[in-house]
Parts: C-alpha cells; structure tokens; sequence
C-alpha cells in the first residue's frame, strides 16, 4: 500500500506580544482578552466587564477569569479595577505527519505498523494494563466512525458550542493524533502504541474548520480533562507568545498529577512556542525515520524529549486521505502524494513537460505529464499540463529523495503525484511507455510535524505508567527523560532534548530503580 506524503506543518511564528493598552492596540476597535478575577471579586469583575461594554466570549472552566470581546479604549479602567487580577491578550492556538507490513506478531496480519511503533519501544510493551490510565486530546476531534478507532465505552468527549460534537473532525488532525495513540489491532489499516482498546481516551474538541483557538479555551479544555480523571494531556497544538491563564492552568494540573504534553513547534527556529515551553509542560521534538533531527522542528532550551513526526502514518476521518500508485510500462514506482489533487485513476503514454512553467496548447494531449522540480510551484506545474491537454502529472525531485507536494488550495481536474529523483531519471529513459497514475481515497495518511511526534510521547507516557500507577505524574515525566535514547551531542541538547523516547526502556529503570530516578 502506497499512501500520499502529506505535509502538515502549520506555521507556528506569531506576531510579538503587544503589551496592554498600547497604540497597536488602541488602533482596533474592540480586541479580545482574558480577564482574571481576584479571589471572591468575581461579582464585582463582572460588573467591571458589563460596565467597560465588554462580550464575554468564553467562560474559562476551572478558573476565575473571563475571555470577552472589549473597546480598546476601555483596556486601561479594566486593568486598574482593584476587582480585576490582570488583563491579557486572548492569543491564538494552533494545530502543529514509512511503514512495514505486520508480521502476526505482536499485530494481527493484515496491518501496517507504522514505523514510529516500533522505534518507541511499543511493540516490546504489550498494553495488558493501560484501562488504569486515560490520555485527554485536546485537538479538532475523533472521527467516531473510524474503522480503525475505537468506538467504545473507553472513547468519550465534550460538546461545545463553537467547535460541536467531539466526535466530528473537520480538519483531520485530531483523528491522526488519536490513530497513533490507539490505532486498533484489529487487522485493518494501522496500529497506534496502545492498539488493544484498553486505554481510556478523552476528547477535547478546541479546533473545527477554522483550525485555531484561543489561549483561553485552551485552558478550559485542559482543565476539563482534568475533570475527566485524565492523567495525561497530548496537545500538538501551538503558538509562539506565552499567556498566563494558561500557564497557570498547566501549573496547577501539574501540582494535581497530570502530565501534560505539547508539540515543540514546527518553525524550525530557536523559538520558543507555547504551551509546550511552559515547565509545566513536557515539549516534544521531531526526528524521522533514520532518528536524525527533522529540520522543521523547532529547537531550544525548553525541548525535553524527542520522537517520530516525519511521514508518519496514521487515521484521518474515513475516506479524506489520499493514496497514490505509479505503474510505468512494467516498473511499479512508490511515488508520494500531492495535496489536493483530485481522486483518479488514468492511463496514457508518458512525456517531457521539462520544468512544466509554460502551458502549450496541445502539446501533452492525452498524456501524462513527466515533470521536474523547482522554478515553478506545483500549481504551476500541475495546472499547465492540463493547459497542454494532460490527463496525469508526476513531479519528480531536483534533488536527492523523495517527497510530497501541495497544490496549496489550487483546484486542477487531472491526478498527480511526486516521484524521487532516482526514480524521475528512471522514467526519464521509459518516455513513451505506458503509465498509469492513480490517486485513490483512503482512511489513513503520512503527515508530518510535531504534531506527530507529540502523541507518541503522551501514549507511551500513559503506556509507561500503566505499569506503575503509583508513580506520580512528574516522576514518569522524569523516567522517561532518563531512559530516553540518547541522539545527538551526549547529553541533553536544544534538538532532541534527553532523546528519543523509549517505552520498554523506561519500564525497566521504573522496575530497578524505582519511581522518577
């Protein structure tokens, strides 16, 4: 099976803070921001917020404090009300994707084992007691009806009146989250780190359609997990200005037991994003499938722990991820994907489009297109051979290896793909000859990011400590640091923190050394 290489890496440098009652923001008419109340002042707060003709826009669960849409003008009475803790900007959260056949074992047959499963120890660490633990996702939801998902009692979620049904994903990332936690062992699709439906999920719905949130419902959503008796929080989510509701929120989970875990970031900067680099919070790196250091992952002090994001293979919502296959004359290739390009399947002979930067009229009639990368985006490209009449388009890379395109939202009617470089001057030598480009529906897909690396950590995390229940949140935190596989420099370093996260690694130390040493 040949799936497409889609890219999701979300830009996580934000604007810097802007501080309270300056001119920026004194040039809007209203902003939204977070006001904390002080203890037993709430009434009063309130009626401070009502006065100032504030909108409350959010109540955040678990904590005194508001997130309301305000006059700038009326910024500086609210943060001299002697009722009023302190006023903040309300920030913005965002969302931050190689496998092997299963041989029968540990996984039934009939699978892929993603190659993240294996790297992080989970096939030497059967989850027989993980029901004693449960992982609360705060991203854009569950797809309920997924095959390869659980569906049962041990699944549960939050309504909200933004986002909807936790059980609903508009944007995939969630359930791609979710598939690598718990992917089920049911001889379908893929297997997550905990795939024999015995750990406990909980679902927190902060992303639809939109694809961000705010610092203030992500403090809600964290403290409800808490609610919900969660003992891990997994967060592949962002942004790159630090808030203090939330780092309040994650201190006090911290100090309540939870262990909470967050995507490094995908700028690929020395930045620091958050809630990942509060030290409440454990920040997680991406590495590929060699263990080398994925160059979009953000390094820095506040990285602690690293794991696989790179082409990782998990669940999207039944029927929205791509494959793609490429068969010339009587090569079979394994090419990746191109976001957005339309499901189909054509055959037709193969062709020199060259760089594929100008459209010919007639010129690839009824052909599929041969293309090389660079000067042009794919769009470009793509768009242009079906100018000239072609059916199919294949990118091939300008340098060494293989990779995966996007169309960046740029409808084309004809399927593509992208082929390596070896493999693009493998057909350069068959033009002519027969090929055949198909890009079909799938229930799975290969995202990159952080955002993959993150559940990694927070499933082996709950895997770990399902084997130790009494070991505190902070010392299996500690465990997993000290056991971690050691990769780059000796030592701790800004790319992979203590390094790649190890489960059956981290069982053992717990076993001989006890909780946390």
């Amino acid at each position: 099976m040949s799936s497409a290489a889609t890219r999701c890496l979300r830009p996580a440098a934000m604007a810097a803070l802007v501080l309270l009652g300056s001119a920026a923001w004194a040039a809007q008419d209203t902003t939204r921001v977070i006001v904390a109340f002080k203890p037993g002042a709430a009434a009063s707060a309130r009626a401070a917020v009502a006065s100032a003709a504030g909108t409350v826009k959010h109540e955040i669960f678990g904590m005194d404090a508001l997130a309301i849409e305000v006059p700038a003008a009326k910024l500086a009475g609210l943060q001299r009300n002697p009722d009023v803790e302190y006023v903040e900007e309300d920030l913005k959260r965002f969302p931050m994707a190689g496998t092997t056949p299963s041989t029968g074992s540990p996984y039934a047959l009939g699978q892929l084992v993603p190659y993240g499963i294996p790297m992080v120890q989970a096939d030497q660490l059967p989850d027989t007691y993980a029901a004693n633990r449960k992982v609360c996702i705060i991203d854009s939801g569950y797809d309920l009806s997924h095959e390869d998902l659980s569906s049962g009692t041990e699944v549960t979620g939050e309504y909200d009146s933004g986002t909807g049904w936790w059980y609903t994903d508009e944007n995939h990332h969630g359930t791609h989250v979710a598939g690598t936690i718990a992917a089920v062992n049911n001889g379908v699709g893929v297997v997550g780190v905990n795939p024999n439906k015995q750990l406990k999920l909980h679902i927190v719905k902060v992303f639809g359609a939109e694809a961000w949130a705010y610092s203030s419902t992500l403090a809600s959503a964290a403290n409800k997990c808490h609610a919900a008796g969660a003992n891990v929080i997994s967060m592949s989510l962002g942004g790159s200005r630090s808030n203090r509701t939330e780092q309040l929120a994650f201190d006090s989970l911290r100090s309540k037991g939870v262990l909470s875990i967050a995507a490094a970031g995908n700028a690929g900067t020395t930045a620091q994003s958050y809630p990942a680099s509060y030290s409440s919070v454990m920040s997680v790196a991406a590495i590929d499938e060699a263990k080398a250091w994925a160059t979009f992952s953000q390094y820095n002090k506040q990285v602690e722990i690293a794991a696989p994001g790179v082409n990782v293979l998990s669940t999207v919502p039944m029927g929205t991820g791509s494959a793609s296959a490429l068969t010339v004359g009587s090569t079979v290739y394994a090419p990746g994907g191109m976001d957005g390009s339309p499901r189909a399947t054509v055959t037709a002979a193969l062709a020199d489009f060259g760089l594929g930067g100008t459209a010919v009229a007639g010129a690839m009639t009824g052909k599929v297109c041969l293309i090389q990368r660079g000067t042009y985006d794919f769009a470009t490209k793509v768009g242009n051979c079906q100018a000239s009449g072609g059916v199919g388009a294949v990118v091939y890379n300008n340098a060494a290896g293989s990779f995966g395109g996007t169309l960046g939202g740029v409808a084309t009617t004809i399927p593509s793909l992208t082929a390596s470089n070896t493999e693009g001057a493998a057909m350069n030598l068959q033009l002519g000859q027969s090929a055949t480009v198909a890009v079909t529906a799938t229930n799975h897909a290969f995202f990159d990011g952080t955002s993959m690396a993150t559940p990694h950590v927070a499933a082996v995390a709950a895997l770990v400590w399902s084997y130790f229940p009494t070991c505190t949140g902070s010392q299996i935190r500690s465990s997993l640091n000290l056991s971690a596989q050691d990769l780059g420099p000796v030592g701790r370093d800004n790319k992979f923190g203590y390094g790649l996260v190890q489960a059956k690694a981290a069982v053992d130390r717990i076993a001989s050394k006890g909780c946390g040493n």
